[in-house]
């Protein structure tokens, strides 16, 4: 996949509920979670969207089939997306995922791939739409590994993997950094 060919698309549509507000919002150097998430697929895709949420600084997309089904549920509509508008694939991260490495996509190409630390940093092509949208409707595991697994996505152990913030104090770690 190249840059011009994929779609950067931040996961957004989680609860936080470990974190206790709005994950997205909170601030690491003066910046939102969100706004450093869009920056660096930014930096690295064609062109970046927000799933999960209604209004970001860059287009969103609506979950699919509908909300409240987890990363899934915003990759499905992402996926969507990206087909009705000429990606080949979509590289994935959580609003959560800081500090993705610059050479990310060379480290998941070719897709489907994802970190194998955190499974929502992935590169996943069009043609896996069908898989998920099999998962989304059934009655099957909605789990991102498990879709990583009918999708035949390769687990990559990043050089440095990208911080994980669930908690407040996940993300005074790295204030303190």
């Amino acid at each position: 996949m190249t840059v011009e060919t994929t779609l950067g698309c931040v996961l957004a549509g989680g609860q936080a509920t470990r974190f206790g507000s709005d994950k997205a919002l909170a601030r690491l150097d003066g910046q939102t979670l969100i706004d450093r998430a869009i920056a660096a697929l930014g930096a690295i895709c064609g062109d970046v969207v927000v799933a999960g949420r209604e209004e970001a600084s860059v287009n969103t997309v609506a979950d699919w089939p509908k909300a409240g089904l987890g990363p899934l549920g915003g990759l499905a509509g992402a996926l969507r997306h990206a087909k009705d508008n000429g990606f080949g694939a979509v590289l994935t991260c959580g609003v959560d995922s800081v500090n993705l490495p610059a050479d990310l996509l060379d480290h998941l190409s070719p897709g489907p791939a994802c970190a194998e630390s955190q499974p929502v940093i992935g590169l996943w092509p069009v043609s896996a739409l069908g898989v998920l949208e099999e998962i989304l409707t059934g009655s099957e595991r909605r789990s991102v590994l498990h879709f990583a697994e009918r999708a035949g996505a390769r687990l990559i152990d990043l050089p440095e993997p990208p911080a994980n913030v669930n908690t407040p104090e996940d993300l005074d770690r790295l204030t303190q950094r």
